[in-house]
């Protein structure tokens, strides 16, 4: 079969790949309808996360149709049009149980990369490289799902496949920053980057009850499309002093949650990002952390911060002083897709949440490294580009 596959740094390339097959009776194997980038995949093609290997497939947000099941799946059958969430869990382990799904201790099959790296392993995800699992990904006509009783979610007649493509990670991403960032009826958010996740967590954010909804970014048509899409209100960080800003918009003291959705590599202006920007170049220190820095400097006192953006090692000038004396809480986390999906594609069949602007490209898999080009360098207003096998 074709798949898009990872060469090396800054380089895709489509081959010829063995098909998948059914390994353990809990797999089925998924016909992909569609599959798109997303900007942690950026993360891979700059070198930034290890144990990337040439040939591997890439890619981690897709649905589309089950062709094949294994003995003892029991939720599915061939034929179903499903979603699959971008992290696998088995479903029987303590953090499985406790809807903490992206920390699975079963579906890492490469523990020791993440051990070493992070003191823990988190669980396996589809094509994100050896360190969370070597899984084949998603760029691909076909990919084999494990425990799909547990990440395959079958999609509502009233979700059109385009928009129930967001829902394997994006959309349930969006939706864990508000609820685990802990908005409420009220609350005051400003959520860093405009691009599918950030998005996906401003309407989240709404729907949660918060009164009003800041999203921060610089390219007028992300920003331009979060005012018309999601209603929320917007700021670009290019023409303003952010911190003020909030600020004024604020009474004084600072949103009440803070939502990070860029990543490791955040983009800002002036001395601080020429020295983020060399460091992680020298690879002397792993991730630029500007937004993060921001929202933690610009949330009020005793309010949080949530980190949806991906990062993968350590950050120079962390405003730990900020965090402590603000009295603020911390937290962050890799999407846990599986405890949000059912009540998620239901609220996207009633309207709530829309998904399908996000695809502003849509391309065939033989454009795949066309694709990535656009979306990397942010050309001709490309949000996220989608692939069809």
């Amino acid at each position: 079969m074709k798949a898009l596959c990872w060469e090396g740094v800054n380089k895709l390339a489509i081959e010829q790949v063995p098909d998948p097959r059914i390994q353990n009776a809990h797999d089925v194997i998924v016909k992909v309808r569609y599959t798109v980038t997303c900007g942690s995949d950026l993360h891979l093609l700059g070198g930034y996360i290890p144990a990337m290997e040439a040939g591997d497939v890439i890619g981690h947000e897709f649905m589309g149709e089950i062709v094949e099941v294994g003995p003892e799946v029991t939720k599915h059958q061939v034929g179903d049009r499903v979603v699959v969430v971008s992290f696998i869990g088995c479903g029987s382990c303590w953090y499985c149980d406790n809807d903490l799904w992206s920390l699975c201790d079963n579906t890492n099959t490469n523990p020791g990369i993440t051990q070493a790296l992070w003191g823990s392993d988190p669980g396996g995800i589809f094509g994100y490289s050896h360190a969370m699992g070597g899984f084949m990904g998603s760029h691909a006509e076909y990919v084999r799902v494990p425990f799909a009783d547990n990440g395959a979610f079958t999609v509502p007649d009233a979700v059109d496949d385009l928009s129930a493509l967001f829902a394997s990670d994006g959309v349930p991403t969006g939706w864990m920053g508000a609820d685990l960032g802990g908005v409420g009826p009220g609350d005051t958010v400003a959520v860093w980057g405009a691009g599918g996740v950030g998005q996906m967590a401003a309407r989240a954010a709404m729907l949660l009850g918060a009164e009003q909804v800041i999203v921060i970014d610089r390219l007028p048509e992300r920003l331009a499309m979060t005012a018309s899409h999601i209603g929320a209100e917007t700021l670009d960080y290019s023409s303003t002093d952010v911190g003020a800003e909030l600020r004024e918009r604020t009474g004084g003291r600072g949103p009440d949650v803070c939502i990070e959705a860029v990543g490791q590599e955040a983009h800002t202006y002036g001395p601080e990002y020429l020295y983020d920007k060399v460091k992680q170049q020298l690879r002397l220190e792993n991730d630029r952390p500007p937004a993060i820095r921001e929202a933690i400097m610009a949330c009020r006192k005793g309010g949080s911060v949530f980190s949806l953006g991906v990062f993968a090692g350590l950050a120079d000038k962390f405003p730990l002083g900020a965090l402590m004396n603000k009295g603020l809480t911390l937290r962050g986390a890799q999407q846990h897709g599986q405890r949000y999906l059912p009540m998620l594609l239901d609220r996207m069949s009633r309207g709530e949440i829309s998904t399908s602007h996000l695809a502003t490209h849509v391309m065939s898999l033989d454009e795949g490294p066309h694709g990535y080009d656009m979306f990397k360098n942010k050309e001709d207003g490309c949000v996220r580009a989608v692939f069809r096998p």
